[in-house]
């Protein structure tokens, strides 16, 4: 562990204090790094820089928690911030033993996937790769406006628990994207690449970025944004709807990622990110989720994943784990405490922190839809007589139960004989969570399957931002309400 090890035993000193004053004690240091480029046109829009690094001390006393942090990373801060957390936890209303599902202690050190290293890359270069992306999605005067960004972010983590846990973390995140934005007689229309909301980032160095080939889809994006100013709406009504991987990532994660976080199903986040239509007593393996080629898994241990780690916030080591296996629903996402409070032999490890003020809370690790047996995207077109591809969410809307929903992407194309056909504008998509993913008839292979990372899901009180990573492959659903009822 190296350089780490000063920080290690600051750790261990901490929670060696920390004994005969409470039931559990953790202390982690966080140390992140983060850049973010922004471009638009001919000019720079921004470029951020951000380090942080500090401590964060939690303690079960009894069954009342308590939190605290600081930047003084010494041990003097340290034992300031356990005191405070221990004062915390004492001031808490009388509650009974709160008990934690049993993990065995850790030691070691976990690395994530970097090739090249995006801070070592000069900034000249890395704003030179998102300038030619723009200038090649300029020329059309329809095009009012080019954008490219990228983010970088290097995370470094040290973790110490009374339970015997020693570790160790460093993660490299990288991602950029496109946006074309075209106008002309009083339309305006958007599209993007790889995806909506920030672009592709994976846990990976600059060769991510390279990888993405920003300047080879840059004319297309821009095309397709002027082909849609003329483009009409699309018609109301039922339809057959393929979506595209990374829209089917977003309703993933809206639908099912954060209705089986096992926190929401007991309540414990009904104040701010809402419940759950899924209830602890489904966990028996009876719930039908979707159809039978529905399944799902929360997988920490994917290579390139931005919810991939050695180990969790609570040091429980990354797992895969079955949530649902052909339709029925098998396990949640859960942490040490929730899984105790549900009667769970062990944590699912899905404990994770934004940086090192913020205490651990149920997080979505990388949960995917595994692929099935529909083979490519141009054979499940193939095989569709009349429906619609959809392709790159633009919004969505989901209730705090995550059972209503409705979405709206960027492009739909019609299919008539298993060929793509006309493109519409403004398409949009509504269901309620068991009926549409009980109307999944197929699912592409694994050529198709891909991670999409997404890094500004909120949660908690106070709020917590988390990147995470899903993997999909194109699926087709039946018989779903598109447009306006």
């Amino acid at each position: 562990m190296g350089a780490r090890e000063p920080v290690l035993d600051l750790l261990r000193e901490t929670v060696d204090r920390a004994a005969g004053h409470c039931a559990y004690a953790e202390a982690r240091h966080v140390h992140a790094l983060r850049e973010d480029l922004a471009i638009h046109d001919d000019l720079v829009d921004a470029v951020d820089a951000d380090e942080s690094a500090g401590l964060g001390i939690r303690v079960l006393v009894g069954g009342a928690w308590g939190f605290a942090a600081t930047r003084d990373v010494s041990s003097a801060g340290a034992d300031a911030a356990l005191k405070r957390a221990l004062a915390v936890a004492a001031a808490q209303p009388a509650a009974g033993a709160r008990p934690l599902a049993p993990v065995m202690p850790s030691v070691g050190h976990w690395e994530g996937p970097c090739a090249i290293d995006p801070f070592a890359v000069g900034l000249e270069a890395r704003l030179s790769h998102l300038f030619a992306a723009v200038a090649a999605m300029r020329g059309d005067a329809r095009i009012i406006r080019a954008e490219a960004s990228a983010t970088m972010v290097r995370t470094r983590k040290a973790l110490v628990t009374s339970d015997g846990t020693a570790v160790t973390h460093t993660a490299t995140e990288c991602g950029a994207g496109l946006e074309a934005t075209a106008a002309a007689g009083g339309e305006i229309q958007t599209r993007t690449y790889p995806s909506s909301h920030g672009g592709n980032v994976a846990a990976a160095g600059w060769e991510h970025v390279l990888g993405l080939d920003l300047l080879a889809h840059a004319p297309r994006v821009a095309e397709e944004a002027v082909e849609l100013l003329t483009a009409p709406e699309l018609p109301g009504g039922r339809r057959t709807l393929i979506l595209h991987g990374e829209q089917l990532a977003l309703q993933l994660h809206e639908s099912i990622g954060h209705a089986l976080e096992l926190d929401r199903m007991l309540l414990g986040e009904a104040s701010y990110a809402g419940t759950s239509w899924v209830a602890p007593s489904d966990l028996d393996a009876s719930l039908r989720y979707g159809s039978e080629r529905l399944n799902v898994t929360a997988d920490a241990t994917l290579p390139g994943g931005l919810g991939t780690f050695g180990w969790d916030d609570e040091g429980v080591p990354a797992a895969r784990t079955m949530l649902v296996e052909n339709g029925i629903l098998r396990a949640a996402l859960s942490d040490r405490q929730s899984a105790a409070a549900a009667g769970l032999p062990r944590s699912g490890g899905c404990a994770r922190a934004e940086g090192f003020a913020r205490q651990p809370i149920v997080r979505m690790t990388n949960v995917s839809v595994e692929p099935g047996d529909a083979g490519s995207l141009a054979d499940l077109i193939a095989d569709t007589d009349d429906g619609l591809y959809l392709e790159s969410n633009r919004s969505w809307s989901i209730d705090d139960r995550r059972w209503q929903f409705q979405f709206a992407t960027e492009v739909a194309r019609e299919i008539r004989g298993g060929e793509l056909g006309r493109l519409y504008r403004n398409p949009s998509y509504a269901g309620i969570t068991p009926q549409f993913w009980g109307s999944l008839d197929a699912v592409c292979g694994r050529q198709e399957w891909g991670l999409w990372g997404l890094t500004n899901c909120g949660k908690g009180e106070p709020g917590q931002i988390m990147q995470v990573s899903h993997g999909t492959a194109p699926a087709r659903f039946r018989d779903v309400q598109v447009g306006v009822a």
